[in-house]
């Protein structure tokens, strides 16, 4: 099933406010793009989502269970699996194919040379498997994280900015992969470029933590109001030889 429910979630930093007040709800393999500027408070959604904070104030259901403390077992992290902005910050094994088995040996697969050479296939990785992940570009990298993650297929699958680190041809193989993923996917990121490909549904938040906007893609384009509120838009003037004028930036 995996709908996924976030009730009035509060979250904070210690002195400092990252969500506040944030409701929305997720459909089983649905794909949701959660946007907002740096800062907005998206990757500690993405955090929650996957059980490693827990709200302040507000609830979180995965199929109708509340999602606390005590019930985030190893069940609960098959079935969610988080892609984090920077990849190296998710490496820590010595090369390639252990970075992908390390996972199915935690949760106790069968035929673990087969499931990594198969997926490494799927995303062209399979030169790689006995090097250092860490010898790779930002791009590989993240394709490796991926691989890592998809190998135990989880049910729901949380992308945090997953394009950052990619070159443009990467970030169209991405594009395709994720779109023909059937899975329940968030895809946090500030680039409207990428999330107008990838979903037809968009969460928006705002500088202060709020979310702003839930609903069409095509519509939230139109609106210049929330992406400006939501610092996804900026305009300045522009020079043409002698001629000057100013019209809208999108932020990629």
């Amino acid at each position: 099933m995996n709908k996924i429910e976030l009730k009035n979630i509060s979250y904070y930093y210690e002195d400092s406010l990252a969500l506040d007040n944030i409701s929305f709800s997720i459909k089983n393999r649905e794909k949701l793009i959660l946007l907002g500027n740096n800062g907005s408070g998206k990757s500690t959604v993405l955090r929650i989502l996957a059980g490693l904070y827990f709200p302040n104030k507000g609830d979180y259901y995965l199929d109708n269970v509340k999602i606390t403390k005590k019930n985030v077992k190893k069940d609960f992290r098959k079935k969610i699996g988080i892609l984090f902005q920077n990849p190296e910050a998710m490496i820590f094994n010595p090369t390639v194919y252990d970075e992908i088995a390390f996972s199915l040996k935690e949760f106790g697969f069968d035929n673990i040379d087969d499931r990594v050479i198969n997926i490494a296939k799927k995303f062209g990785i399979e030169k790689f498997l006995k090097k250092s992940p860490l010898e790779l570009s930002g791009g590989e990298k993240q394709k490796i994280m991926l691989a890592s993650i998809l190998v135990y297929e989880p049910e729901v699958l949380l992308l945090d900015e997953p394009t950052a680190a990619m070159d443009p041809k990467t970030t169209g193989w991405f594009i395709d992969f994720i779109y023909d993923l059937d899975i329940t996917a968030i895809i946090a990121t500030h680039d409207l470029a990428v999330a107008y490909e990838l979903s037809d549904r968009a969460v928006v938040m705002d500088e202060n933590h709020k979310v702003v906007y839930d609903g069409d893609m095509e519509e939230l384009m139109k609106n210049l109001d929330v992406l400006l509120q939501a610092n996804l838009i900026h305009k300045h003037k522009h020079r043409h030889k002698k001629f000057i004028h100013s019209h809208y930036h999108l932020h990629f």
